[in-house]
């Protein structure tokens, strides 16, 4: 059964997100914040990095480290210098954790439904840049759809991952005019350094036992093995489906879900 329409899919993958392996969270924060330094520098040269044309009237001259302590853990960024000048992103000066709840969301969203250029401009502007044109908010949002598809279609086989928890997100989409449900596969693991990590997302249109299977199988697909546990809720499609696609998985009805379960069969007075 798919989790209520009142939880929030995004808010609830951002707490993966947040909770996930260090290094994970890390590498998507330090690419999204590189990607908007460098635009901001661009921005500042009135030129792309690289390129000539009349309206350069600075340049790039190279980059200073700069290590940023987030809840992820320190983050050593890159941060661009110019000849003339200098340049120091005003969000790390002043608005530190605003900036790391912003780069965390935006994350979240965008693992989820993929980078969007209103997604970009929405951090843009909660991080205070004001002189990036779109085309530059465009251009920044295709590298990083990029580097995000990427990631969720990252291999599986270099981590060893014994536990796994799978669930259904059910929510409100806009599709042909009209609003319709779907469901928000997740499936979350446990690697050997007992971090946890999103090793996949997909939108079904109904959480049946088919889309469950294909959401596994890509899973292993991508080098999923080894597993010796899933727990999830009692979804008969969904259990089946765990038996197919990982054979040898012991299968563990999730607490939450039979706890769930339990007090819609209790009356409201007891």
């Amino acid at each position: 059964m798919a989790a209520s329409e009142s939880v929030s899919p995004v808010d609830l993958l951002r707490e993966q997100i947040e909770g996930a392996s260090p290094d994970v969270l890390q590498a998507m924060i330090k690419a999204f914040a590189q990607a908007v330094m460098s635009a901001e520098a661009d921005a500042i040269c009135g030129a792309g990095y690289g390129q000539r044309n009349e309206e350069r009237v600075n340049s790039r001259n190279g980059y200073r480290s700069r290590e940023w302590d987030t809840r992820a853990g320190t983050i050593d960024l890159a941060i661009p210098k110019l000849r003339q000048g200098s340049y120091f992103p005003d969000w790390l000066l002043t608005h530190r954790r605003r900036a790391e709840q912003a780069l965390v969301s935006v994350v979240a969203t965008s693992y989820l439904l993929g980078v969007s250029t209103r997604r970009v401009e929405k951090l843009v502007e909660q991080l205070g840049i004001r002189q990036l044109s779109k085309s530059q908010v465009s251009e920044m949002a295709a590298h990083l759809d990029a580097q995000v598809e990427a990631f969720r279609n990252r291999p599986l086989d270099a981590a060893h991952y014994t536990f796994v928890w799978t669930d259904a997100l059910t929510m409100k989409v806009r599709e042909a005019g009209r609003t319709v449900n779907v469901h928000a596969l997740v499936a979350v693991g446990v690697n050997a350094d007992g971090g946890r990590e999103v090793l996949g997302v997909d939108v079904a249109s109904d959480e049946d036992g088919a889309g469950w299977l294909a959401f596994l199988r890509s899973l292993t697909a991508r080098g999923l093995s080894g597993v010796q546990l899933v727990i999830s809720d009692a979804h008969a499609g969904l259990v089946a489906a765990i038996g197919a696609a990982l054979p040898g998985a012991t299968w563990q009805r999730c607490r939450t879900h039979y706890l769930r379960n339990l007090l819609t069969k209790v009356p409201k007075s007891a």
